[in-house]
């Protein structure tokens, strides 16, 4: 659990230690600016971009009632961050599992990969798709009612 937090704390610490630096120098200006930055960047690869991540047994059963794909990822893994930012608002419409935290999900994408962890695996209709372009799994995405 903790290692989901080391990135963004360390963009947090290195936008501290920008921040520090410029500020003893005399311009606290571009320090602040650097803080601002770096804290973005440390929101953008948290655990909280991303919707609620479920169970792998609970996704997979929500997909089999629904029909949307779910998805596993992991925090940190920057085509996962490009997933997620490329659908917006439809990133909702899809069950999101933290490899990280599921050890069945990791599990699924081990078996979907030849033994490897690589994310995003999206699961469409029980067939896996390794980081697939986000315009197809938007494609997809059941039509809203």
């Amino acid at each position: 659990m903790r290692r989901v937090w080391r990135l963004p704390a360390l963009f947090l610490l290195g936008g501290v230690i920008a921040a520090v630096v410029y500020a003893r120098g005399g311009d606290p200006t571009t320090g602040v600016a650097f803080l601002v930055l770096f804290a973005l960047l440390a929101l953008v690869h948290s655990p909280l971009v991303f919707p609620k991540p479920l169970p792998a047994a609970e996704a997979l059963r929500r997909a089999a009632a629904d029909g949307s794909p779910v998805v596993y990822w992991r925090p940190g893994c920057t085509y996962c961050l490009r997933l997620r930012l490329r659908l917006g608002r439809d990133a909702s419409l899809l069950h999101w599992v933290d490899i990280w935290r599921d050890p069945a999900g990791a599990a699924a994408v081990r078996a979907a990969t030849g033994g490897d962890e690589t994310v995003p695996t999206v699961v469409v209709a029980d067939r896996p798709h390794i980081n697939p372009d986000p315009a197809w799994v938007r494609r997809q995405l059941p039509p809203r009612t």
